[in-house]
């Protein structure tokens, strides 16, 4: 048996278990597949191997730096009882801590590693209930013989696995699955019309036979098979308070969560848009004097745009000045800000293109939305380890466009695929073009109805709820639970590709229990997107954010990167020999690339573009094999 020490992080973790053969000698198989986490945990790495497991652990120290290595083993009875690989952050260790040392507990460590592992031994499988954070892990139970993988009731953090034979395999990122010499990388018909909608199903993958462990759930794995058990989830009750309380109660459990994430002991940031989430979180973290006397701020931008910013269809104003009037307001506080300028060459360098597609595992109609995240998150690693996010206020508020658009909400549909809009481009444009015969064998409409009804019949209703308001109450839970986790993964694939922890107070469930049950017509109470939002922070921003109409994420108006992109695809679609020929109805593609693209990433043909593109490089780069029949 090997073991290592200590320590607590966000990092890339990976495993193997079998109940028909001996693991203690796969050091070769565990290493290879934990190297592929090795840009998730830039600081260290170990494995622990016994007979019927082995662990890998790749480390970015956050907490306990000096007392870390993982996998972590504890004792009782002078025997190993539980090995645990983990990443993430339980917020309220220190807590859990003290109430299991008041069980006999005892701890060697200050991380929050071995207060997993030793709520495990106190509570079993309930556990995973009292802990308040980000996480996903794996953890073997010696006596029992048996793996417990959790995963964080949002989704934060990433976890995968994979059936085998007489066991699993299992990893923070599918490759760490498809690194092991006994799995062939393989793409069968769902895994197509996983790709090509624009939507996550939850516990679905790409990547036949690969599933992610669904947010909110423990996988146990042992003798008898694999068994799922849902343990949090976003329920249904009723709401008793009046507006000013509700408004009262937003802001307490915001502030609750922002400066309990702003403990690490690593150098911390925000990422600032300018926005109303970002914003916020921003104040609030400067004025709690938590992160110290100032608080580094970071903030994207490309080259020459605010100055020659044309507004278009999603997009009326550039960012830039609003985060400049964010900053001068909540300076008194102490801020160090950052505007991180991007061009299109570094966009479009295949370095940078490929090191996303190897960091997404995937390809995306939304490029240089990617790119530009890479390269932002590049940027704020050279200072900064740790960094707290906007991510999710949309979807718990109510920000979007479709919230508030009544065709769209009266859509049969995922609301955000509502075809009218520019913003939502019926979404991936490019399912259309697709070779006549694959179009028919996917049938992609019937599989987004289908996976919509799957959707809908999750969604708990009160008894003898008005259809307004039950009809808003299914688009958030679909926002939350269907279109959350598309955000989450870019946002954890793009920062841990550089080593960088980010974290998202507006994911913290007691916030989003409290609101998802709020009335609709109390969350838009003044006729604005996010009104409670809004006023539950008025007091901390300038009048022009507090104002400001909600703005997506931006993407480059350089007209270079749109000529290089097209030129790209044309290429890409004329040359009988790539990879994606026969998945492509190339002459239709090729009509529409005949003219400029949008100025906006989200137009479509800007979208079909970066997709065939995506394609091909993933096709070319990945050990694919297409299994449609």
């Amino acid at each position: 048996m090997s073991s290592a020490a200590r320590g607590s992080a966000m990092c890339g973790i990976v495993g193997w278990a079998d109940f028909d053969r001996s693991l203690a000698a796969e050091h070769a198989t565990i290493r290879a597949m934990t190297a592929t986490m090795a840009l998730r945990g830039p600081d260290d790495e170990g494995v622990w191997l016994d007979e019927r497991i082995a662990l890998g652990h790749r480390r970015l120290a956050v907490i306990d730096i000096r007392g870390g290595v993982q996998p972590m083993s504890v004792q009782r009875d002078g025997t190993v009882a539980a090995v645990l690989t983990y990443s993430g952050e339980i917020y309220n260790f220190r807590e859990l801590r003290t109430e299991l040392r008041g069980y006999g507990q005892t701890f060697r460590t200050d991380s929050d590693t071995e207060v997993v592992l030793r709520a495990y031994l106190q509570w079993g499988d309930s556990f995973v209930e009292r802990l308040r954070g980000i996480f996903a892990f794996g953890l073997w139970d010696c006596a029992r013989e048996r793996l417990v993988l959790g995963r964080d009731r949002i989704g934060v953090k990433p976890l995968y696995y994979r059936r085998t034979a007489h066991g699993v395999l299992f990893a923070s990122e599918p490759k760490g699955i498809l690194a092991h010499p006994g799995v062939t990388t393989e793409v069968d018909a769902d895994g197509l019309r996983e790709l090509l909608t624009h939507f996550k199903s939850p516990g679905r993958t790409l990547y036949r036979g690969v599933s992610d462990v669904r947010p909110g759930h423990l996988v146990i794995v042992d003798r008898a098979g694999v068994r799922k058990h849902r343990y949090w989830s976003l329920r249904t009750q009723e709401h008793a308070d009046d507006l000013d309380t509700t408004v009262s109660t937003v802001r307490n459990l915001l502030e609750d969560a922002v400066v309990e994430q702003l403990v690490a002991d690593v150098p911390l940031c925000t990422l600032l848009s300018g926005g109303l989430d970002s914003s916020a979180i921003t104040a609030i973290a400067a004025g709690s004097g938590v992160a110290g006397p100032g608080v580094r701020t970071y903030a994207i931008d490309f080259v020459g745009q605010t100055e020659n910013f044309r507004p278009d269809a999603v997009r009326d104003q550039p960012d830039t000045p609003f985060v400049h009037d964010v900053v001068a307001h909540v300076g008194s506080h102490g801020i160090d800000h950052r505007d991180i300028m991007l061009d299109t060459a570094m966009m479009m360098d295949p370095l940078h293109r490929t090191s996303v597609l190897l960091a997404n595992d995937l390809p995306t109609p939304m490029g240089d939305m990617y790119q530009s995240l890479y390269l932002l998150f590049r940027a704020v690693r050279e200072h900064s380890t740790v960094a707290l996010s906007g991510e999710v206020a949309d979807e718990v508020f109510g920000g979007y466009w479709w919230f508030h658009d009544q065709e769209a909400v009266a859509a049969d549909t995922f609301p955000w695929l509502f075809p009218r809009h520019p913003a939502a481009g019926g979404g991936n444009p490019i399912v259309e073009l697709l070779d006549p015969d694959l179009a028919a064998l996917l049938d992609l409409p019937g599989y987004q109805t289908h996976r919509y009804r799957d959707a809908l019949a999750e969604v708990e209703y009160l008894p003898g709820e008005d259809p307004p308001e039950r009809r808003m109450r299914e688009l958030s839970y679909l926002a939350q639970t269907w279109w959350v986790p598309f955000l989450l993964d870019r946002k954890d694939r793009m920062s841990m590709a550089h080593g960088l922890e980010v974290r998202v107070p507006f994911a913290d469930h007691r916030l989003l229990e409290y609101v998802y049950n709020v009335p609709w017509s109390m969350k838009s109470f003044d006729g604005r997107e996010k009104s409670l939002l809004r006023a539950a922070v008025a007091d901390l921003l300038p009048d022009s954010v507090l104002q400001r109409r909600k703005s997506p994420y931006p993407s480059t108006q350089d007209t270079r990167y749109e000529q290089m992109l097209r030129a790209r695809a044309v290429g890409i679609l004329t040359d009988p020999a790539a990879p994606s020929a026969g998945l492509l109805n190339a002459k239709p593609l090729l009509e529409l690339f005949e003219s400029p693209l949008e100025s906006s990433g989200f137009g479509p043909r800007r979208r079909s573009a970066e997709l065939v593109v995506g394609l091909d490089d993933w096709l070319r780069r990945y050990p694919v094999q297409l299994r449609l029949a």
